[in-house]
């Protein structure tokens, strides 16, 4: 049972990446999935969310109009497109799941009450 992210990579401001979550063992179904990152000394900040019923999403302030979060329940993988990326969005990007299965925005960002799956994180780094 696992999360694995992948598609982080090194790309000039405005450029654009996709990243992907796959998930083995269990099914996103029934799971709210969300894109964190952690950029050196600063906090964890969740960024973009879809919700297990419905696929709704929510983002972070700091990324809305820029990311978008998809998901594909064939391919049981979440993704998240950046578009127009600045050098403030350099982090390690990482996936996980909430079985409560919603979307939380406290002060601006995406907030889980539990991790149910956490995967491990892929490099964005975005050079201006």
């Amino acid at each position: 049972v696992q999360l694995q992210a992948s598609g982080g990579g090194s790309v000039q401001s405005g450029g654009s990446l996709k990243l992907s979550c796959a998930a083995s063992g269990f099914t996103l179904r029934f799971y709210a999935t969300a894109w964190f990152r952690q950029a050196p000394g600063k906090e964890r900040e969740g960024v973009a969310c879809i919700t297990s019923r419905e696929n709704k999403t929510a983002y972070a302030d700091s990324v809305k109009g820029r990311f978008a979060i998809s998901r594909d329940l064939v391919e049981n993988t979440v993704y998240l497109k950046m578009n127009n990326l600045k050098s403030e969005d350099t982090a390690i990007y990482s996936c996980a799941t909430d079985v409560q299965g919603v979307c939380v925005i406290r002060n601006g960002t995406i907030k889980f009450d539990r991790f149910d799956y956490w995967g491990q994180g892929t490099q964005v780094t975005v050079s201006s």
